[in-house]
C-alpha cells in the first residue's frame, strides 16, 4: 500500500498505477507533463511508493519543452508519411518557433501545397490520438534500426552516449527519438500553427512566457537573417551536428576548428568596423545591447579596439554610471527596487551628458556606488568630433534612453549567441539553454554564485530580456553573432562539475538533470588553445581585458 498526494486528492494505492490513470477524464488533455517528488516525469509513468504528484500544463517550461519535443515527433512522423523520401532538419527560429527545411532532395521547393498535406496528415494524426509507447532498446538495436532507416545523423551520435541503453518511441510503427520527455498520444498536439515563411516552414506553438499561448508570430528579418548564415557557417565548418562537432577531436582538428571559428569573429568585427569607418562623420552614439550572457563586455572591447585601428578612439560609458538612488527606482512586484527598469536610469541627465559631449563640452561622469547608495561626479571628459561614444546595456537600443540624440547619429548593434546545431536533424540546440551554461560557468568562476544560484535568477534574468530586449532587437544597424561553434566542448568541462553538485531535492534540480543530459553528447576541449582576446574567456577566465 502507497499513498499519492495529486492536487487536493490523496490515493491510497496497491498496485502500479500510471498518473494519466488517476486523472478525471476532463482533466487528461489539460496537462502535459507532471513533477513526481521533484523529478519531471512522463504521464504514463507508473507510481508505486509515497509521493506527491504535481500536474504542470504550458504555463510552466517543463510543460513547454515536453509540447515542443512532442510536436517534432509528429512534424517528422507527417514528413515520414506524406513525403518518405524526404530528409527534413528541425531548428530554432525566429519569434520563437520551430523551422523546418527539407535537406534532401536538395531541389525541392518548399511552397503551400507541401505545407497543406503535411498540415492535414498531422492533423490526421492528432485526430487519431495515437499513444507514443517508450521502448528500451540497446545501443547496438538502436544503432541497426537507425542505418536500416538511413537516419546516420542518429546512428552518428550513438557512440557518444554513455549509457548502454537507449529509449526509442513508437507511434502507429513509426519509431523516434527526441531526447526528451513525450505528451501521452498524437491527440494531445491539437495548439500549433503551420505555414510557409522564406522558402522553408514555421512552426508555431504554446509558449510558457505566453501564458501557455500561441504568440503573435513576428518576421524579425533581420534576425532571420542572421540565423540563415549562422546554419551557414555551421556547415562551412562541418560542425552542424554535434557528431560533426566531436570529430574535431577525434581527428585532432581542434585547434584549426578553434581558429576558424574565432576568425569568424575577427572577420565580423571588421566588417562592423568597416561600416562605422565610412558613416563616422555621422555616429556619435554606439548602443550596444543583448540578453544576458551573450559577450557585451568583450565584445565591447573588441569593438574599441578595432576602432582603434582605424583611427578611431571611441569613448566607453556604462549606463551602471546613470543609476538613480534606490529610493528613486520603480518598485518590482515584489515591492524591491527593480534596477532593470529603464526608469531605473537617470535619462535627464544622460540625455543632458550625451549631448554635451557630443558638442564638445567638459562633463562630469557620474558614478554610482551600489552599496553606498550614492552618487559621486570626480571623473572629468571631453571629446572631439571624431570621438564616438560607445554605451552598453539592456536598454542601449531603446530609443527612450538616448531621446535627445538624433536617430541618424545613433548605431544600433544587437548582439547575441546565434547557434544552427543539432543534436540530430530531428534536435535542435536552444539558444538560450547554451546562454544559460555561460552564465552557470561565468558566474561560478568570477563571481562566487553556485549552479544553483545562477538557476534561481535565471527566470527574473529572462523575463527582463523579454521586456527590454527582443521588443528592440530588429531596431538594430548590425547583428553580432557571439557564438563560437566550439563553445559547447570547452563549457562543459566548467558546466559539468558545478551542476552536479545540485542536490535532488533542490528546486532547480529538474533544470540542471537536462541540462546535464544534453552536454554528456559533447567531447571535452582543452581551452589551452583559446585566444585570450575570445569572447568564450568571459566566461571561463584568462581574458586579457581587465573589465571582464
Amino acid at each position: 500500500m502507497y499513498s499519492v498526494k495529486l492536487g487536493e486528492k490523496t490515493f491510497s494505492l496497491e498496485e502500479k498505477t500510471s498518473i494519466l490513470s488517476l486523472l478525471d477524464e476532463s482533466e487528461k488533455k489539460k496537462y502535459y507533463v507532471a513533477k513526481v517528488n521533484n523529478r519531471l516525469r512522463e504521464l504514463t509513468y507508473e507510481l508505486c511508493f509515497d509521493c506527491e504528484v504535481e500536474l504542470l500544463d504550458n504555463n510552466y517550461y517543463d510543460s513547454v519543452k515536453v509540447y515542443e519535443t512532442s510536436l517534432r515527433f509528429l512534424i517528422a512522423m507527417a514528413y515520414h508519411n506524406v513525403f518518405p523520401n524526404y530528409k527534413v532538419r528541425i531548428s530554432y527560429n525566429i519569434s520563437r518557433s520551430l523551422l523546418v527545411s527539407i535537406i534532401e532532395p536538395d531541389n525541392v521547393k518548399i511552397d503551400n501545397k507541401i505545407v497543406a498535406k503535411v498540415t492535414n496528415e498531422m492533423n490526421r494524426l492528432i485526430q487519431l490520438d495515437l499513444p507514443f509507447e517508450k521502448k528500451v532498446i540497446s545501443k547496438e538495436e538502436a544503432r541497426k534500426h537507425y542505418i536500416e532507416n538511413n537516419q546516420l545523423d542518429k546512428e552518428a551520435i550513438l557512440k557518444y552516449r554513455p549509457e548502454k541503453n537507449c529509449h526509442i518511441y513508437d507511434c502507429n510503427g513509426y519509431e523516434n527519438y527526441m531526447y526528451g520527455y513525450m505528451v501521452p498520444s498524437t491527440g494531445y498536439l491539437k495548439d500549433y500553427k503551420m505555414f510557409c515563411y522564406g522558402g522553408q516552414v514555421v512552426v508555431q506553438y504554446p509558449r510558457y512566457e505566453a501564458n501557455g499561448k500561441i504568440p503573435v508570430f513576428n518576421g524579425e528579418p533581420q534576425f532571420f537573417k542572421a540565423l540563415k548564415e549562422s546554419h551557414r557557417w555551421a556547415k562551412i565548418c562541418n560542425a552542424e551536428l554535434v557528431s560533426k562537432i566531436n570529430d574535431h577531436i577525434n581527428l585532432e582538428t581542434d585547434t584549426d576548428f578553434i581558429n576558424m571559428c574565432e576568425t569568424k569573429h575577427n572577420d565580423m568585427l571588421a566588417l562592423l568596423g568597416e561600416t562605422i569607418e565610412k558613416d563616422i562623420d555621422n555616429i556619435r552614439l554606439i548602443c550596444i545591447a543583448g540578453p544576458s550572457s551573450s559577450g557585451k563586455t568583450t565584445f565591447s572591447n573588441r569593438l574599441r579596439i578595432e576602432l582603434m585601428s582605424r583611427g578611431i578612439t571611441p569613448l566607453r560609458i556604462s549606463l551602471d554610471m546613470y543609476y538613480k538612488k534606490r529610493n528613486l527606482c520603480p518598485l518590482d512586484e515584489d515591492g524591491k527596487p527593480d534596477f532593470e527598469n529603464i526608469e531605473a536610469l537617470d535619462l535627464e541627465l544622460f540625455n543632458e551628458h550625451m549631448t554635451s559631449l557630443i558638442n564638445g563640452e567638459e562633463v562630469a561622469l557620474p558614478t554610482f556606488n551600489f552599496e553606498t547608495n550614492e552618487i559621486t561626479f570626480e571623473r572629468t571628459v571631453k571629446i572631439d568630433e571624431k570621438t564616438p561614444i560607445i554605451i552598453e546595456g539592456i536598454h542601449a537600443l531603446n530609443d527612450r534612453l538616448s531621446y535627445a540624440i538624433p536617430k541618424y547619429q545613433k548605431f544600433k548593434i544587437y548582439i547575441a549567441p546565434q547557434f544552427q546545431i543539432n543534436i540530430d536533424n530531428d534536435n535542435p540546440i536552444s539558444f538560450t539553454d547554451i546562454r544559460l551554461l555561460r552564465r552557470i560557468v561565468r558566474d561560478q568562476e568570477t563571481r562566487g554564485t553556485s549552479a544553483e544560484g545562477t538557476l534561481a535568477m535565471w527566470p527574473s534574468v529572462r523575463k527582463g530580456e523579454f521586456k527590454w530586449i527582443y521588443p528592440y532587437q530588429e531596431e538594430s544597424n548590425f547583428i553580432f553573432n557571439s557564438a563560437l561553434t566550439y563553445e559547447l566542448c570547452v563549457l562543459k568541462r566548467h558546466a559539468l562539475p558545478a551542476l552536479s553538485k545540485i542536490p535532488s531535492n533542490s528546486p532547480y534540480y529538474i533544470q540542471a538533470n537536462r541540462l546535464i543530459k544534453f552536454l554528456k553528447y559533447f567531447k571535452e576541449m582543452d581551452d589551452k588553445y583559446i585566444p585570450c582576446n575570445s569572447l568564450i574567456r568571459e566566461f571561463i577566465g584568462g581574458s586579457c581585458f581587465k573589465d571582464v
